[in-house]
């Protein structure tokens, strides 16, 4: 790898996979501590001023924008920011900036499966702030990559499969959607992407733009819930069978996630050569390593 990459959010979940699998191919990451509030346009601004890389791969709030529960208005308001300056130094120091976003930004209103050319019409807070921030990469940074992702799924204790498995412990209703439809998306699959990615971008191919990408086989929160309780009994002692049909409308978060946020994945495909993986064959080794880490 001949550019000089720099990672902020190194010590979430999905920094923590890029660095691992960048090991594994020599590829070297430079990974500066945040500051104690999190990087700000001020911190930002030093960093790049001092540091010149010559790609930057942003997962600074990679936990609040695909794993946290709920993330508030001024939090949202203050990354959008960040990011809006962090485009401009990016673009004022020729770097190139690699921006993960998501799902979210549809409203899931067609049951068909979502395409870049599609128009962005995102329901919740998150969504709008993703939105807002990847029109304000593409306007200010014409050197990007903006990668959505489906429904990530990855080891942190507090994220999303963290929390289900913590109440797949009690002996209560574990009340799922059986009517909405995504693509799960593990953590190292992720993390897969943004490596090849990368090293074609290494070979200064001018490939700018925003991809989908998300794992291989649509399917509803009930069979992924279902699907991971099958795995996770072998290796913890869980306190219900099988997760309990429910509408999505009747869900406490219908507003703001989308019933149908399936991912075309083909033009990652046919511009990178990245190909879909199976999230089910990635199962068993996240579930180990939750367990283990847990």
């Amino acid at each position: 790898m001949r550019m000089r990459l720099m990672l902020l959010g190194g010590g979430n979940a999905l920094g923590q996979a890029l660095i691992r699998l960048g090991a594994e191919e020599d590829i070297g990451f430079l990974a500066p501590r945040p500051p104690q509030d999190g990087w700000d346009a001020a911190s930002l601004t030093q960093l790049l001023d001092d540091t010149r890389p010559d790609a930057l791969i942003n997962l600074a709030y990679y936990f609040d924008w695909f794993q946290a529960e709920t993330v508030g208005e001024q939090r949202l308001a203050g990354q959008e920011r960040a990011i809006e300056r962090l485009a401009e130094l990016c673009q004022h120091h020729n770097i190139v900036l690699v921006q993960p976003s998501s799902y979210r930004v549809f409203d899931g209103s067609r049951a068909t499966a979502y395409s870049e050319k599609d128009e962005p019409v995102p329901l919740g807070l998150r969504g709008q702030a993703l939105w807002r921030i990847e029109q304000s990469v593409r306007a200010t940074c014409p050197q990007h990559v903006l990668l959505r992702f489906g429904w990530l799924l990855d080891d942190s204790p507090d994220g999303a499969l963290g929390r289900f498995l913590a109440r797949a412990e009690k002996p209560e209703a574990l009340l799922m959607a059986d009517d909405r439809r995504g693509n799960p998306t593990p953590v190292d699959d992720a993390a897969r992407v943004i490596i090849s990615v990368l090293k074609q971008l290494d070979c200064a191919a001018p490939l700018w733009g925003t991809y989908h990408y998300a794992g291989h086989e649509a399917t509803t929160p009930l069979a992924l819930g279902q699907a991971i309780l099958t795995e996770a009994r072998n290796l913890h002692p869980l306190a219900i069978e099988a997760p309990t049909a429910q509408a999505h409308a009747a869900r406490p978060d219908a507003g703001e996630e989308p019933q149908h946020a399936v991912l075309a994945c083909k033009k990652i495909l046919h511009t990178f050569g990245i190909k879909p993986r199976a999230w089910r064959a990635a199962l068993p080794g996240l579930l180990d390593r939750f367990y283990r880490h847990g």
